[in-house]
């Protein structure tokens, strides 16, 4: 750690939030600083209590990042929970499934050789390489802050200068300053980068992963499905993911894009019905719930991607740039990449000790280069095909489903025709030419999720498949196995104006619905108080899993999730 003689607290490089791609650019910053026998100095701020405990991730990645950061992971003891031998793709109705053969899937959703990850674990991993790895480079000064927090970017003459970590800064001690900041957040504070240098013109748009770990009676260990269907049958975007761990362990989760229809989505809810489906049931039966939690992916994909990946001082990595592959179901391998390159042109630039934005464009330009940007770019058409026409999930899906429950598949899928056989085929072949990037139709822009919400939207009705009911659980109930723990005096989101809040309750009242606020949080955290003659919105903060989902889909933009303090917030360690 370096001070000027004002206190000012300043590192060569840090990294604000301990993920995946500023461990993996800490980490390989080290061996690069060995080499160079350079004096560096590093920060790293994570807000969770640990490294790991605020990671939420389906987890199934593809090894090939972590080969080439660690060629002996293995031997390492790298957390692994199993290696994927069975992958399947599978449609569900209410009470039946189907595995479809893999000729007619994207060979993307394969993932037989993958790696299955509890990604919190991982993270723990990484950052205890970071920590064992700075022993052998005497050089370079790295100090692991967890239970802090970025509350506020700091610019100096346009150029990033470090955040404070402070809700109330006092003192000169409540900013943490740098040559270069990384940030690596899921857009808690590096939204306000984006925003300062105004580098998006397309929105980046949202969906909720949504997750629980079982305890099984039987193993199931190395097998990996992902679903379309049931529940997901009113034309949302998303689908359900069920992975076999290690020690009798099985994640089940659904991924919900927050651009649907429904203001009253309710996503651990769905969640629910997701498990009453009869396979489901039948592997969680006499099981035990261990853990609970949800996060935001950002989906938008190649034109959600901001139009420079560096500004003067700092660099985007991860999900703060959004690289996650929605085709490939794949972010991990993104997000560590980012940090490997990142570690190389920042490693040159301090050498040269050059500070400028020009030191750190080969950063998006090598990133450009990389299966990373490539990827993305054939892909970018995906999560649009379903945009631009809605009739693959709004009716071809439903009917599909519905047919599985009565018919053999094969029959079911002939029955459909896609519903219509004179369409059907149609928007079968302009479907899939889009998803693999064989046509190109220019750029596209979204608009953000909370537009897409039709407040007198009526989601169709099925009756539910018989379930165990001990293995269902209320969302007050599931907030407990996130194990949520805040300090006292805890108040991370902002509610920007009250009134505003009052006149949405009353607008979907009037609809005989709540606000998607308090539908859609994923613990229960906002709520609807009466005081005196007024409905007000009101937030049970202490159950909060800091997920950002009533951000998302607050329809008048009157909320803002932010970074908690002292290490508050859920554990999702094991998740």
């Amino acid at each position: 750690m370096a001070a000027h003689a004002n206190t000012r607290i300043e590192y060569d490089l840090l990294l604000v939030g301990g993920s995946p791609s500023n461990l993996a650019l800490a980490y390989h910053f080290l061996g690069l600083a060995k080499a160079s026998g350079k004096e560096f100095s590093i920060a790293i701020l994570e807000k969770s209590k640990e490294f790991g405990a605020h990671i939420v991730s389906g987890a199934v990645c593809k090894p090939h990042i972590i080969e080439k950061i660690w060629t002996d992971y293995k031997e390492r003891n790298f957390p692994i929970e199993a290696v994927c031998e069975q992958s399947e793709f599978s449609v569900l109705g209410t009470r039946k499934k189907w595995d479809m053969p893999h000729m007619f899937y994207p060979k993307s959703f394969d993932k037989t050789g993958y790696l299955v990850l509890t990604l919190s674990y991982v993270t723990a991993w990484v950052a205890n390489q970071v920590q064992e790895k700075a022993k052998e480079v005497p050089n370079v000064t790295v100090d692991l802050f967890t239970g802090f927090s970025a509350h506020k970017v700091v610019f100096e003459e346009g150029r990033v200068a470090g955040v404070c970590v402070s809700e109330e800064p006092k003192s000169d001690d409540d900013y943490v300053y740098a040559k270069f900041t990384c940030f690596g957040d899921k857009g808690f504070i590096s939204r306000d980068v984006i925003d300062y240098y105004k580098l998006r013109d397309c929105p980046q748009i949202w969906s909720i992963g949504i997750k629980e770990v079982w305890q099984c009676q039987e193993n199931y260990a190395g097998k990996v499905w992902h679903t379309l269907g049931w529940p997901l049958l009113d034309g949302t975007f998303g689908g359900g993911f069920v992975y076999g761990m290690k020690d009798n362990k099985l994640t089940i989760g659904l991924v919900i894009s927050l651009d649907s229809k429904d203001p009253n989505l309710n996503p651990q809810y769905q969640l629910q019905e997701y498990k009453k489906h009869p396979w489901i049931q039948s592997m969680i039966k006499g099981g035990k719930l261990l853990k609970y939690g949800a996060a935001v992916l950002p989906e938008g994909g190649y034109y959600s991607l901001p139009k420079r990946f560096a500004v003067p001082g700092a660099l985007l990595l991860g999900d703060a740039l959004g690289v996650l592959d929605v085709k490939h179901l794949a972010g991990i391998d993104r997000a560590m990449e980012c940090g490997y390159v990142a570690a190389e042109v920042l490693h040159d630039a301090l050498i040269k000790q050059d500070y400028s934005e020009a030191a750190l464009a080969p950063y998006q330009q090598r990133l450009n280069d990389s299966f990373v940007i490539k990827e993305s770019y054939q892909n970018r058409y995906f999560r649009y095909t379903f945009m631009e026409n809605p009739k693959l999930l709004g009716e071809y899906l439903p009917e599909l489903a519905n047919s599985l429950d009565k018919l053999n598949p094969w029959l079911a899928l002939i029955k459909t025709g896609l519903a219509n056989p004179i369409a059907g085929p149609r928007d079968a072949l302009r479907a899939l030419l889009l998803m693999e990037g064989k046509v190109n139709i220019g750029p596209i822009k979204y608009e953000i999720d909370c537009k897409h919400i039709v407040p007198d939207f009526v989601p169709p009705k099925y009756d539910e498949p018989p379930f165990d009911k001990s293995t269902i659980y209320s969302r007050p109930d599931a907030v407990f196995y996130a194990s949520t723990r805040y300090h006292e005096g805890n108040h991370h989101i902002d509610e920007f104006n009250a009134e505003t809040c009052v006149r949405c309750i009353n607008k979907y009242e009037a609809l005989g619905k709540t606000t998607p606020c308090v539908s859609d949080c994923t613990a229960e955290v906002h709520r609807i108080d009466i005081i005196g003659d007024l409905k007000k919105h009101g937030m049970s903060l202490e159950n909060c899993i800091h997920c950002r989902t009533c951000e998302i889909v607050c329809p008048e933009i009157n909320l803002r999730v932010n970074a908690t303090s002292q290490g508050s917030g859920p554990d999702f360690m094991g998740l």
